[in-house]
């Protein structure tokens, strides 16, 4: 039986739409399986150990384990360091990665910040063992001065040999701690100023005490 052209005109359009209807089911199933894809690499991605940002974080604490300024000035930001990197390791190996990524981000910060706050206070402190042994250079030479004039002085009641062994005792202390502030130790470089500083003051009160009572006795 021959079609009529309005039914005809009909068919088409149904035949139309079922294919657009087909395309647009096979579009949307293209589009949701490239999703499932995307969304499978995306969890991956994140499922993976953050190597490189754990990698970093070790080399980090490394560094500043091995700078004199830090370890002397910024424990506490090396142990924060430490800790965190120890919470880091077993975030990673429980897994939980996206915690261990940012265990990781602390202890770089506060390893950089160690180095950093070590290097300020480690120059502050260079500069003030500077300035102290400086200010012994004057009461190193005045001490071997009054010694010198105390022997002159007649019927002065001292021991010269051991005043000149404690002077030597001091040159020589004040010499060490020249040597640890040139090798950045400068802890050790006060202490032993403070020492010098003792014993040349130990001197000057024995050599005074016995001229006072020298010029009583006149």
């Amino acid at each position: 039986m021959m079609r009529k052209p309005a039914d005809l005109y009909t068919w088409r359009d149904k035949m139309k739409k079922a294919n657009l209807k087909i395309n647009i089911e096979h579009k949307i199933k293209f589009c949701a399986f490239f999703a499932i894809i995307g969304v499978g690499i995306v969890f991956l991605a994140c499922a993976q150990p953050p190597t490189e940002e754990m990698n970093r974080a070790i080399q980090a604490l490394d560094r500043a384990e091995n700078d004199a300024g830090a370890l002397l000035y910024a424990p506490n930001y090396l142990s924060r360091a430490r800790d965190a990197l120890n919470r880091m390791q077993e975030e990673a190996n429980s897994k939980r990665f996206d915690s261990a990524r940012n265990y990781a981000e602390d202890v770089i910060a506060n390893a950089e910040r160690a180095v950093r706050e070590g290097g300020i206070a480690a120059s502050r402190a260079g500069d003030e063992a500077q300035n102290f042994l400086n200010g012994l250079r004057s009461p190193l030479t005045e001490t071997e001065s009054n010694l010198d004039t105390a022997r002159q002085v007649e019927n002065i009641q001292l021991d010269f040999d051991p005043l000149d062994d404690l002077l030597e005792t001091a040159k020589n202390g004040y010499e060490s701690a020249q040597q640890s502030l040139s090798e950045g130790d400068y802890p050790d470089a006060l202490d032993k100023g403070q020492v010098v500083r003792s014993i040349l003051s130990d001197i000057n009160n024995q050599v005074s005490q016995a001229a006072m009572a020298v010029s009583q006795k006149n």
